[in-house]
């Protein structure tokens, strides 16, 4: 299987293209390229693949081998490789995702897609469309509890779901324990991205 490896601001992706390439188990795959320690190395893989309704579709993997929805960072990579590969040679393009169909404004230099920008499209904040089990019009400010302590957060989807959390003390952050908890919170029915923000 040939795969090229890309990263957006660091959230590296192993990218196969399915224009040429076959995978019979894009799950299993994920899991396996995605080992930093016997595979490739990577946040998960990202599939692009042909569309009916777009330039081109991307599939997305997470590393535990769950499809994701969206990334903005992925889908970055996925303009400039399809640019790139002559899949879609435009400078404004349209990806096909599991959370709809996202534009992608590139710059170009010397022949190749220097720079990408996504249009993301407007934050959900509803809970139940993000999703969080919650009542309400939003899920802003609220306190939850991880791990017996209390979190002030914002949960809002730009695709996928995601828990923002403002802190005090962020480099004291136990993160490879914390991140987890808050993933696997029974209040987020689809697990969650979680940012930490600390204001300097």
């Amino acid at each position: 299987m040939k795969f090229t490896k890309m990263h957006g601001t660091g959230n590296d992706y192993v990218y196969v293209n399915l224009f040429e390439e076959t995978i019979s188990d894009i799950s299993d795959a994920a899991i396996r390229v995605s080992d930093r320690h016997f595979g490739i190395g990577s946040d998960g893989l990202i599939a692009i693949a042909p569309s009916d309704v777009a330039d081109c579709r991307m599939i997305m993997y997470n590393a535990d081998g769950t499809e994701g929805a969206m990334c903005g960072n992925g889908i970055r990579c996925v303009a400039k490789y399809a640019y790139d590969h002559d899949i879609a040679k435009k400078e404004h393009m349209t990806i096909e995702t599991k959370s709809g169909i996202k534009t992608i404004d590139l710059t170009v230099e010397n022949g190749k897609a220097a720079y990408a920008k996504v249009n993301m499209g407007k934050a959900i904040l509803a809970p139940k469309e993000i999703p969080v089990k919650a009542e309400g019009d939003t899920f802003i400010s609220q306190e939850i509890m991880v791990a017996d302590k209390p979190y002030t957060v914002t949960c809002v989807s730009m695709g996928n779901p995601h828990c923002v959390v403002f802190t005090e003390g962020i480099d004291t952050l136990d993160l490879e324990k914390l991140g987890p908890e808050f993933e696997h919170h029974p209040l987020f029915p689809d697990r969650i991205n979680t940012e930490f923000v600390e204001v300097i």
